[in-house]
């Protein structure tokens, strides 16, 4: 009997194991089924379209239409995922341009004897760093002094970003109801100390640097006056940046810029609260026009009837095609864009080991014989700031010489990772220092005991037991601060180290505060003022170098992503901004972000270089 009964249970295992054997091939077949599907549809589509190969002809005006954020590296994106969210109809929001793709068609189109003018489309342009959108002024400025073709820029509205690329066209023509919208920089954010408190949520901080204010919203209800000094000073350096380049760029005194309520609220009195004749009057746009005058102004006095328009991504596609068939000595770019974050990151991000991958995959080309580190990166993770900074090291023992160039920012973490390259490149406008570091500690013990919870029990050692549910051993909070303050003597240690300074020097100017790079540059922090391509030379230059090649290190893909890659290549998914968001929306987003911030960091002991600061609005 007890025989009968045990085979009768094997039998019913037997019959569970083979019912989901047929579950589990018949999910796998159809999801493979489903990719076929969607790879021959993309494949027969691209073979019956039968496009033709796209042609720049002659007399062609370049629109050089940018949307989303410029970057410096482009998120990392599964083509496949990307291509099924284009399908249900989830098309990407956020989408981001390339600053390098930027430059290069602009510098390309000044050469083009086919490109007869420029038309900038900045209707789409998001939120981009300072820095970057003066790299890109430079370079139209280069484009009118090269070539002396004309540039010309319509909008129904131009954003604080969107004008500073407006203001070098030589017309800037604007919808009769839009308006120019100029607020100057500021540095707002939300503060949490009463919240946690009634929360009965514990905050432990532990910090070095007067300005180190990363963790201030934990602490306080409102920004401390040191943060509010420090930040003041930084803010006000990228403000007089930014009016100084458009009043020359506009050919206008920087008393024009508005910076109290009560002047622009005159000043819209007098055109009877008309926002678009208001930046008539202001000379901040030459004309106004609606869509159909402005299409008919276009085709008259521009196209005439003779020209053809290119877009960017078509122009671009073209011109990086081309090619150099002589082999020549190799600049390396690696960028380190985002988060510093420990372990590996995809592009987007900054992973402690895959970013020194991509610097030892540099240094162990022989064919590179330089290499620019470009950053953009408020830091992160202090642990794998320094994983970083040990492979340049090692590139430095190797005899390559390495440049950093800071893009939008380079702070804290950012500026641990370029402190000991060979040379730091700084624009006027990058955000950097925030010489400093910090840790925190939430404990929820009393959150808890408010539900009826409550954690107990024993331990070999008092640090047995370190958790977010009990309550902090003082004692261990000690111990935590401790540490803290070593890490930051070795940051201004490596600081005076590689900048020549004593310690004491470094902490003057260290504490955590923010800098400009016009002022980092004057207190020693860095050591030249110039842009990406000014790096590039001086690579070139400590090489040796006067005709070489840039290529961009890259992550080697599997033959599994080189297919994919390849099959999704010819697909471009329909690009979208919104930009509709409710101002609750906007919040909404906001908080999202700052709390999956706060969430990834992932320094294996809990140290972070990080310049929350660095945000600006």
């Amino acid at each position: 009997m007890e025989h009968q009964l045990k085979k009768n249970k094997n039998w019913i295992k037997d019959l569970f194991k083979a019912c989901w054997g047929v579950l589990n091939f018949t999910r796998s077949a159809i999801l493979n089924i489903l990719f076929l599907i969607v790879a021959v549809l993309v494949i027969g589509g691209i073979a019956a379209s039968g496009e033709q190969p796209i042609i720049v002809e002659a007399n062609s005006v370049l629109k050089l239409d940018l949307v989303g954020e410029v970057v410096e590296e482009k998120t990392y994106i599964d083509p496949y995922s990307e291509f099924m969210a284009d399908a249900m109809g989830n098309n990407n929001d956020s989408p981001e341009v390339l600053l390098t793709d930027i430059l290069a068609s602009i510098k390309s189109a000044a050469n083009d004897n086919r490109i007869n003018a420029l038309l900038l489309d900045v209707s789409r342009l998001r939120g981009t760093g300072l820095s970057k959108l003066q790299e890109i002024g430079h370079a139209l400025k280069q484009f009118k002094q090269i070539s002396d073709k004309p540039i010309l820029v319509y909008g129904d509205y131009y954003s604080q970003t969107q004008y500073y690329i407006a203001a070098h066209a030589d017309e800037i023509i604007l919808h009769p109801m839009g308006a120019v919208a100029i607020d100057g920089f500021g540095r707002y954010r939300m503060y949490l100390k009463s919240a946690l408190e009634k929360l009965k949520v514990n905050t432990h901080i532990f910090r070095v640097g007067t300005y180190k204010s990363a963790v201030e919203p934990f602490l306080r209800d409102d920004m401390s006056e040191a943060a509010k000094t420090a930040n003041q000073q930084w803010l006000g350096d990228l403000w007089s940046e930014y009016k100084s380049d458009v009043s020359t760029a506009r050919q206008f005194e920087q008393s024009n810029f508005d910076e109290q309520l009560t002047g622009l609220l005159a000043k819209l009195k007098n055109v009877n609260g008309d926002l678009a004749q208001f930046a008539l009057t202001n000379s901040w746009v030459d004309k106004l026009m609606t869509h159909q005058e402005f299409e008919q102004y276009v085709d008259n006095q521009w196209l005439n009837q003779k020209n053809k328009t290119i877009n960017f991504n078509d122009y671009l596609s073209v011109t990086s095609q081309q090619f150099n068939p002589i082999e020549l000595d190799k600049i390396g770019i690696v960028v380190a864009k985002g988060t510093i974050y420990n372990g590996t990151r995809t592009p987007g991000d900054i992973g402690g080991d895959s970013t020194a991958k991509l610097l030892k995959q540099a240094r162990e080309d022989d064919q590179i014989k330089a290499i620019v580190l470009r950053v953009d990166s408020p830091g992160g993770s202090a642990f794998a700031s320094e994983v970083i900074r040990n492979e340049i090291e090692a590139i430095k023992q190797a005899g390559k010489p390495i440049i950093v160039s800071m893009s939008s920012m380079a702070a804290s973490g950012g500026y641990w990772i370029s402190a000991s390259t060979d040379e730091i490149w700084a624009s006027p406008t990058t955000i950097t220092g925030s010489i400093g570091i910090f840790g925190m500690l939430t404990t929820f013990e009393d959150t808890l005991t408010t539900l009826g919870v409550t954690t107990d029990g024993v331990g070999t050692t008092e640090m047995a037991g370190f958790s977010p549910t009990r309550a902090l051993n003082p004692a261990m909070g000690q111990v935590i601060q401790t540490a803290i303050e070593h890490g930051y003597d070795q940051f201004i240690g490596l600081v005076a180290q590689e900048r020549n300074m004593t310690k004491p020097e470094v902490d003057n100017i260290a504490q955590g505060r923010v800098w400009s790079g016009k002022k980092a540059f004057e207190l020693g922090l860095v050591d030249k003022l110039g842009f990406y391509q000014d790096a590039i030379e001086s690579a070139a230059d400590h090489a040796g170098l006067s005709d070489y090649q840039v290529t961009v290190v890259k992550k080697q893909l599997t033959p599994y992503q080189v297919f994919i890659n390849d099959l999704f290549a010819t697909y471009a998914p329909q690009i979208t901004v919104n930009q509709n968001n409710s101002p609750m929306m906007d919040v909404f987003n906001s908080i999202m972000k700052e709390t999956k911030t706060w969430a990834q960091l992932n320094d294996p002991v809990g140290m972070y270089l990080y310049c929350y600061e660095c945000d600006i609005n």
